[in-house]
């Protein structure tokens, strides 16, 4: 019998990016997962805080050629690949010249809010279910985390719906706690359509556009989610802590030993 295939898709991931202590519950997913007999692999974005020496990095040039349109415009995907520390298994790296360039990942050397991050999100999403199609690799599993993956369940059940390798996939969504206070657009709603496959109305739950709403909108579409901090949005906790016909996991604490995400994944994978 084939492995099964899990895919984690996430704005941050230990040892390459730790802006909430969930980073390192990702690094110890995707370990505990692989050592579990799970075929895996990740996917993050390459922000310019990343050293890429140090991690060593360096391009997949058999997946070159993607372009991702974002707001009528296409824009390069350049695909990285590094092998985690201490595990046999990739981790690949979306970049962009224009997005992810820059010495930092959310907010300038001021704390101001870049104001293409709107544009950023929306790349990342779209490029990182584009890297899973040039793959050639159907995960049976895909397990979102970070406000900035939001999209990408919605996008599989819209948008590439109709994708023979997405068929037979079944998403994860983590709620997180809330990082930002800002806001990704007026406009935000109507961007993020990436193909006639989805409609503006799919997307309601992003309409406030803010942290809260990306959690919305991954929850809302994905097969199962799970709780990835003590404290997350009051709104959230009580709208799916209980919802029908979803698989629900709560927090249970930073020392937990990840049991409770291996059942989900098999129970998952199984049906």
């Amino acid at each position: 019998m084939s492995k099964k295939r899990i895919l984690f898709i996430a704005n941050e991931m230990s040892p390459y990016l730790e802006m909430t202590e969930f980073a390192e519950i990702v690094n110890k997913l995707a370990i505990k997962s692989n050592d579990s007999g799970l075929e895996v692999r990740c996917i993050m974005p390459r922000f310019g805080t990343i050293n890429e020496r140090r991690h060593r990095l360096h391009e997949v040039v058999r997946l070159s050629g993607i372009n991702v349109s974002v707001d009528n415009e296409d824009h390069p995907l350049q695909i990285k690949v590094a092998s985690l520390p201490n595990a046999r298994l990739q981790v690949y790296f979306l970049d962009n010249e224009d997005f992810f360039k820059r010495k930092f990942v959310f907010h300038d050397e001021n704390e101001q809010w870049f104001e293409d991050n709107d544009l950023r999100t929306i790349f990342f999403c779209k490029g990182a279910l584009e890297t899973v199609r040039k793959f050639g690799w159907p995960p049976d599993i895909i397990h979102c985390s970070g406000w900035m993956t939001g999209l990408i369940p919605a996008y599989i059940k819209t948008a590439y719906k109709k994708e023979p390798v997405f068929s037979h996939s079944k998403v994860v969504f983590t709620i997180g706690q809330n990082t930002f206070k800002e806001n990704l657009g007026v406009d935000f709603q109507k961007k993020a359509i990436i193909n006639a496959n989805i409609k503006e109305k799919d997307l309601e739950a992003v309409k406030d556009a803010n942290n809260t709403s990306m959690f919305r909108i991954g929850a809302t579409y994905a097969d199962a989610i799970t709780f990835g901090a003590e404290k997350v949005e009051k709104s959230l906790a009580t709208d799916f802590a209980k919802v029908r016909g979803k698989k629900v996991v709560p927090f249970k604490g930073w020392d937990s030993d990840l049991t409770e995400y291996l059942e989900l994944y098999n129970d998952l994978a199984s049906k």
